[in-house]
């Protein structure tokens, strides 16, 4: 089959799988945001998927990034799914639409600060270490409302919700953390819950998510 195709069918089958989780939850279709992760997988593909109706994608680096939307032509918001060294946060200013992965307030200010030199409004989400792992970035669960709370002041850039990667486990198991998760996310009186990834995003729509981040069952697994 060829690659458009084979990327087509698949974002049709993620579609109707967000569609019968909405349906499930008894929530709209239009609530949920699908991005289509392409960390690894070349411009063409990112290409293809957007002919097949994808209109966000999804990056782990910025360099990466960087090197791809020079070959992508189709329109798409660009989502930075992966952790920010601040050194790049210039560039992760002029590349993305969407900063998912804003875990200090250093970070944010930074993040601020480029935006307002490039005249822009950079909406950002403020990752959460939901599992509290030693080894995962994001903001611990108990700083997360002053921090918050601190971020919504800067100018430039704009808080839109809360994101987190919780620790690997089967679907069902990650219910409790999203569960978590949405709860911060209600009190803050945010928008957006990015959670959910390829073996778990329905769950994670069950239980409250507007962003789901899939990358292997759109493009099939990595090399």
């Amino acid at each position: 089959m060829p690659r458009a195709d084979e990327i087509r069918a698949n974002v049709a089958d993620v579609e109707a799988r967000i569609a019968a989780a909405c349906a499930r939850a008894g929530r709209k279709r239009s609530d949920v945001r699908l991005v289509a992760v392409t960390k690894t997988f070349p411009a063409s593909d990112v290409e293809h998927a957007i002919a097949a109706g994808m209109s966000d994608v999804g990056e782990n680096k910025v360099q990466e990034a960087r090197d791809k939307q020079p070959e992508v032509h189709g329109a798409a918001r660009w989502h930075l799914i992966g952790h920010l060294q601040s050194n790049k946060a210039k560039d992760a200013v002029r590349l993305f639409d969407v900063i998912q992965t804003v875990d200090s307030f250093e970070l944010a200010e930074k993040l601020a600060r480029h935006a307002e030199a490039a005249r822009k409004t950079q909406d950002v989400l403020l990752q959460v270490n939901i599992g509290r792992e030693t080894q995962k970035s994001g903001a611990e669960i108990d700083d997360v409302p002053a921090l918050a709370r601190r971020m919504a002041g800067l100018q430039s850039i704009r808080l839109r919700g809360l994101m987190a990667i919780p620790p690997a486990g089967e679907p069902e198991a990650m219910r409790a953390f999203f569960r978590e998760l949405r709860a911060m996310r209600d009190d803050l009186g945010l928008d957006e819950l990015s959670m959910g990834m390829t073996d778990d995003f329905e769950v994670a729509i069950e239980e409250g998510a507007t962003i789901v981040r899939v990358g292997r069952a759109i493009f099939g697994s990595r090399g």
